[in-house]
C-alpha cells in the first residue's frame, strides 16, 4: 500500500503538490522538502511561497515595504520574516514585516558569524531602518528591543552562543545616546541567560570576574545568579 501511495503522489502535479504544501504546519515544512529531489526543487522555487503568502497574509500585498540594508529577498524570505512578525515579535503596526526582517537579520548575524559587528553597530542599524520607516524614536527603541528580546530568547543552546553572550555581556555601550544604546532590559536578559541557561559552561575564573562585572552595573541581583 505505501509504494502505491508514493506512486500516487509521484503523479501528481506541481501545483496540486504546492496547495498540499502550504496547509501543512511552518514546523513541518523543512522535512517536508527533504523528501526528494522534486520536492526540493518545489522549496527552492518562489511560486510555493508566493501563494502561501498570498494566503495566509493576503494583505501583505499592500503593506509598506522596507528601506535599506535589510533587503527585499525571495518569496521563502519574506514568507519567514511574516511567519516571525505575526508569530515571534508582533509590532502590531505597519512596519510589522520589517520586524520579521529585522529578527532574522539580527538571528543571522549573531549566529552564523565567527565574529559579528558589534553590539552597538546592529542596534544602530535596525533603529535606523524603523526610523526611516516612519517610526517615532521611542517606537524605534521599543520595537527593535523586543526584537533583541526574542532574538536571545531563540539562540541556540550551544557553545557559540555562551561565547556570544559573554561578549554581548561585556560590550560597554551604555555611552551610546538615545535610542541607539540597548535597553535594560535586553542587557539584563542576557546576564539572565548566562547565568541560568549556560551556568555550567563556567570556569570558575570567568564566572567571579563576569560577576563582578555585573555587580558594577545591576544592583540588588537575583540570588539564581549567585553561587558558582
Amino acid at each position: 500500500m505505501g509504494g502505491e501511495v508514493e506512486e500516487l503522489i509521484g503523479i501528481l502535479p506541481d501545483h496540486i503538490l504546492i496547495e498540499i504544501f502550504i496547509r501543512l504546519p511552518v514546523t513541518q515544512l523543512g522535512l517536508v522538502a527533504c523528501v526528494s529531489k522534486r520536492w526540493t526543487g518545489i522549496f527552492r522555487g518562489d511560486h510555493l511561497w508566493q501563494i502561501a503568502i498570498a494566503q495566509t497574509w493576503p494583505t501583505a500585498v499592500t503593506r509598506k515595504r522596507w528601506p535599506g540594508p535589510i533587503p527585499r529577498s525571495s518569496g521563502r524570505r519574506r514568507f519567514m520574516a511574516l511567519y516571525v512578525s505575526n508569530n515571534i515579535v508582533t509590532s502590531g503596526s505597519e512596519t510589522d514585516e520589517l520586524a520579521g526582517h529585522a529578527y532574522l537579520y539580527l538571528k543571522e548575524q549573531l549566529e552564523l558569524s565567527n565574529s559579528p559587528p558589534p553590539s552597538s553597530i546592529l542596534h544602530g542599524t535596525m533603529i535606523d531602518q524603523f526610523i526611516a520607516c516612519g517610526l517615532s524614536r521611542d517606537g524605534a527603541h521599543k520595537v527593535v528591543s523586543e526584537i533583541w528580546m526574542a532574538v536571545i530568547n531563540n539562540l541556540e543552546e550551544n557553545h557559540h552562543t555562551f561565547l556570544l553572550l559573554k561578549r554581548l555581556a561585556k560590550e560597554g555601550d551604555l555611552f551610546l545616546p538615545y535610542p541607539y544604546s540597548r535597553s535594560y532590559e535586553v542587557l539584563w536578559r542576557v546576564y539572565d541567560k548566562l547565568f541560568t541557561d549556560f551556568r555550567d559552561c563556567f570556569s570558575r575564573t570567568d564566572y567571579c570576574n563576569l560577576l563582578g562585572y555585573v555587580r558594577s552595573r545591576f544592583q540588588p541581583l537575583p540570588s539564581t545568579w549567585l553561587g558558582y
